[in-house]
């Protein structure tokens, strides 16, 4: 099962890249669809979890929402204002971090727990 899986995320993949080197714009697109989320879902579901691991991890994918976008920000205003590739990946990264580390601050102080 593992294998069809790497095979099946693989293919995904290479698609959507090949995709974007014709067309970034659309392929950007087709990248920001939730296919990871839903593929996830889906191998879960064959594989058995129970409905309450699949409705956990769907938070936790909306949860980590907020962090994604702003590191997909930083990255992108760092490349358009000349951040060398490097610097511009480490900067988003770390802005992602950040962010969930202060969402977890967040979630603490008003008691919200998953």
């Amino acid at each position: 099962m593992v294998w069809i899986k790497l095979f099946t995320s693989a293919i995904l993949i290479a698609l959507v890249t090949e995709l974007a080197k014709k067309f970034p714009l659309y392929g950007g697109i087709i990248a920001a669809l939730p296919l990871i989320s839903l593929l996830s879902i889906f191998w879960l579901t064959i594989q058995g979890e129970t409905i309450k691991q699949i409705q956990t991890f769907t938070m936790g994918v909306i949860i980590g929402l907020p962090a994604t976008i702003t590191m997909l920000l930083v990255i992108y205003v760092m490349l358009k204002n000349s951040f060398s590739f490097l610097i511009a990946l480490l900067a988003g990264v770390a802005s992602w971090g950040f962010l969930l580390a202060i969402q977890k601050l967040i979630f603490a102080k008003f008691n919200f727990h998953l």
